[in-house]
Order: C-alpha cells, then structure tokens, then sequence
C-alpha cells in the first residue's frame, strides 16, 4: 500500500504545482499581448483549468481557478495591478469566470475519475484474465496428468498381468518337463536295484540315469535364467546368518564330492539381506565351480567380511588354472566357459554363473572375479546388502574389488 501511495502523493503535488505555475505563465504570456483589451484570456485560463481538472483533478483545477481569478483582476480589470474592481459589470464577468472555470473544473475532474476506474476495472480485468490462464493452465495440467496416471494404470496392469502369466507359465513347464524326467529317474534308480539285471545293462541304465540328472539340472537352470531375466523371480529377504548358509552349501557339496576340503574363515556374526533358499543356490554354484576346477585334494576356502556401503562380500576361492584376465567379464554369461572348462566334461550346464550373476544381482547386489594371490587359482566374489539398521534398502551397489 505504500508503494501505492508514494506516486498518488507525487501526482497531487506536481498538480498543485501546476495550478500555481500555469496560470502564471499564461498570464506572462498574455500581458504584452493586452489581454485587457480582448478579454478573450478568460477562454485561456478556462483551457489551464479544464487540463488540469483532467491530469490532476478538482483540487487542483480548483486551486488553478482561483489563482487565474487573481492574476486577472490583479493585470487585466481596471483598475489594473490592484486587486480592486472599479466597474460592477467586470465584478459579473470575474464571477462568471471563477463559476464557468469551476463547472469546467468539476466536469474534468468527473472525466478524470471516469478514466481512473477505468483504468482500474482494466487492471482488475487484466489480472482476472491471467488467474482464469493460470488457472485454465492447471486445470488442462491436471488433466494431463490425470491422462498420463490412468495411462500408467493400465500399463502397470498390463505388466501384473504379463508377470502373472509368465509366472504361470514357468510353472506349468517346470512341471511339465520335471515330471517326466522323474518318471524316468525313479524307473532307472529301481531298476538298478534289481539284483537280476545284467553288468552290461545296469552300465547303459547307470548312463542314462547320469543324463536324466544331467537334463533335470539343465532343465532346473533354464527356468530360473528365464525367471530371472523375466523379472518373474520372487524373493522373501530376512536377515541370514552367513555362515549357517555356508555350512549348509558344504554339507550339500559333500554329498557329490566327499573328499573334498572346504575351510570357512570369517566371523560367525556375520548377517546378510537375502533369501533363505536362493542364497543357497548362489553359493551351491559357486562351491560347485569351484569345486569343478580344483585339482583333486585341493582345499576350497570361503571368506566373507563387511565391505563398504553397508555391504557384505563373500569370496570363494580355489587351487583351479584360474580364469583368464580377458574371460573375467564373459564368464558370467549363459553358456559362457573358460578354455580350459572342466565343467563341460562333469556335467556342467555353463549357466551356473549367470544364474548367480542374476540372482546377486536380484538381491541388489554384484558379483565379479578377482585377481588371485600367491597359490591360489580364481576368487570368484560377491556382495549382499548387510543386515540390521545400517544396511540401506535400495542403494547403489559399487563394490571395491580390492576392499
């Protein structure tokens, strides 16, 4: 407001201002010219008070009225440079002047106030023009979002139900190639429990129970690669104790491969993020390649220590040949296997990492190969979120490989 006010109090001073100087300066004009004589400088003054009355209003015209009343009596009525009046019909003419300049006045000030509230009602309309844009902008802004969300509905709809077939998918095959394949596992297992059967026929039967095992675990492998690069993998994360989920993995390790010397060297406290059973398959197929690629009567050993961003990383290290320095980003990839893979000649499917890749990476996590040290053949390594209050759902994962 007094913002407002300081150019409203400068426009009445200048125009105060000029109902003082106008007059004058009509009156400097009209002296040599012998106003006196004419008496046509009363159309003059009407002419400062009606310009007046319109820029600045009554007050002003009203001041300016006056002042010309006395600047013509004082010039231009006999007797002249005296502000009496000698003749009464110049007494009338000087009250006609002084009523005539008011009535002018008066009609330039209502002029000027016609104008001002126009001008305001045109401000006031201007601003109600741009509140009913703002407002038409949001509106239609809205609208467009609404557009936009009930799109994003749909689409996620769309996805729920593309997952859930997918998923029902996945399941139907899973029980549809599993079942036979256990038909025949069971019916060569008891026929090789048959006393009777022939050496030569319980070798063929010994064979194809070895490849119906073979074609399960591929079988098993490909729906969960399909799962996991179908996004269909569901996971029920709660805090694991490492290392029962390592212990666990070993015990499963020497059903296959008894002989063979898993040491586990870090701290029993040590918890992690994850689900229960896929954490045992990630570390199944670890122990499994390495196991795949150790000399025979070489130790496997598993370490595991809390890494940076509230992380926890695993290693797995073996005795193997190692894996080459330009294999070490292939080597997670389906069907992917080293030069000198032994996995291809054990029975090995070459999903097993990429399986791991996909699930660590599920659990929001990574997995990568290391440099080996002195006497050792690869360090395959991966991290997990850590669990308790410092572990951070969702973060980034960016793992030192030297941490």
């Amino acid at each position: 407001m007094s913002s407002a006010r300081a150019p409203a109090t400068a426009r009445g001073v200048l125009g105060y201002l000029g109902a003082l100087l106008a007059p004058v300066a009509a009156t400097a004009a009209l002296v040599p010219l012998g106003g006196g004589v004419s008496r046509d400088y009363v159309f003059i003054y009407l002419a400062v008070v009606a310009v007046l009355a319109v820029v600045s209003g009554l007050g002003a015209a009203t001041c300016a009225a006056l002042v010309s009343f006395l600047l013509v009596d004082y010039f231009f009525v006999a007797p002249v440079h005296t502000l009496t009046i000698a003749d009464q019909t110049d007494v009338i003419n000087l009250i006609v002047f002084v009523g005539t300049a008011l009535l002018v006045g008066g009609l330039g000030s209502r002029r000027r106030r016609a104008q001002l509230r126009a001008e305001a009602l045109s401000v006031e309309l201007r601003h109600a023009n741009a509140e009913l844009e703002r407002l038409n902008r949001e509106q239609a802004e809205a609208a467009a979002v609404a557009v936009r969300l009930a799109r994003t509905e749909q689409q996620v709809h769309a996805l729920e139900e593309t997952d859930r077939l997918r998923a029902e998918l996945l399941a139907n095959v899973s029980h549809e190639l599993r079942t036979p394949l256990g038909t025949i596992l069971t019916g060569t297992t008891d026929l090789l429990n048959d006393g009777d059967l022939a050496q030569a026929a319980r070798a063929r039967i010994r064979s194809v129970v070895a490849e119906t095992q073979r074609l399960g675990r591929l079988v098993s492998d490909m729906l969960d690669l399909a799962r996991i690069e179908g996004r269909a993998l569901r996971l029920d994360p709660a805090e694991v104790a490492l290392r029962d989920a390592v212990d666990a993995a070993v015990e499963r390790l020497r059903r296959t491969s008894p002989d063979r010397v898993v040491t586990i060297d870090f701290d029993e406290t040590i918890e992690v993020t994850a689900d229960w059973d896929r954490l045992g398959q990630i570390l199944d197929n670890l122990l499994r390649n390495a196991d795949l690629y150790s000399p025979s009567g070489s130790p496997i050993r598993v370490e595991a220590a809390r890494g940076k961003r509230s992380m926890v990383v695993t290693r797995i290290i073996d005795q193997g040949p190692g894996i080459p320095a330009d294999q070490r980003e292939r080597i997670f990839e389906r069907f992917v296997r080293s030069s000198d893979d032994a996995d291809a000649h054990a029975g090995g499917t070459g999903l097993g990492l990429a399986i791991v890749r996909g699930l660590v990476e599920a659990h929001a996590g990574r997995v990568w190969v290391e440099d080996p040290r002195d006497g050792e053949g690869t360090r395959l390594a991966f991290a997990l979120p850590a669990a308790g209050p410092s572990a951070v759902a969702g973060e980034d994962v960016h793992i030192d490989v030297d941490e």
